[in-house]
């Protein structure tokens, strides 16, 4: 069963929501790869407190541009929200790696997109 920001464990009610919500993302991808439920949970728990630790939050003096993992020319790039490219790659997987990355450490999202423009997934990091 897939957990949300209103419908989460009730071990996770006491993390603070930024926590709380990486570790319903880490949970819900290893009940994904077939974890059991009571594991996944504690996994994702101490996971999510390592990543805030070593991602404090920023102040919002400016808040963080997101990054797009988009088509471009012969392969993907990854572009800021209003079209600067950041990054250009042969592979999706390569754009999404190097977007990801880079959102972790902005605290920010890398959206990643499909070849016909439609968002793919998202990963949220702040």
């Amino acid at each position: 069963m897939p957990w949300n920001k209103r419908d989460y464990p009730v071990s996770m009610k006491n993390l603070e929501p930024r926590v709380r919500e990486k570790a319903v993302d880490i949970a819900n991808a290893l009940l994904d790869e077939g974890y059991e439920e009571g594991r996944a949970i504690a996994i994702a728990t101490a996971q999510a407190k390592e990543w805030n630790e070593e991602h404090p939050k920023h102040p919002q003096e400016k808040r963080p541009t997101k990054l797009h993992v988009v088509p471009h020319e012969n392969g993907w790039a990854v572009k800021e929200e209003g079209g600067k490219v950041r990054y250009q790659a042969d592979t999706k997987p390569e754009a999404v790696k190097q977007a990801k990355q880079w959102a972790s450490d902005a605290n920010t999202s890398a959206i990643v997109h499909r070849k016909d423009g439609t968002v793919e997934t998202s990963h949220n990091y702040s």
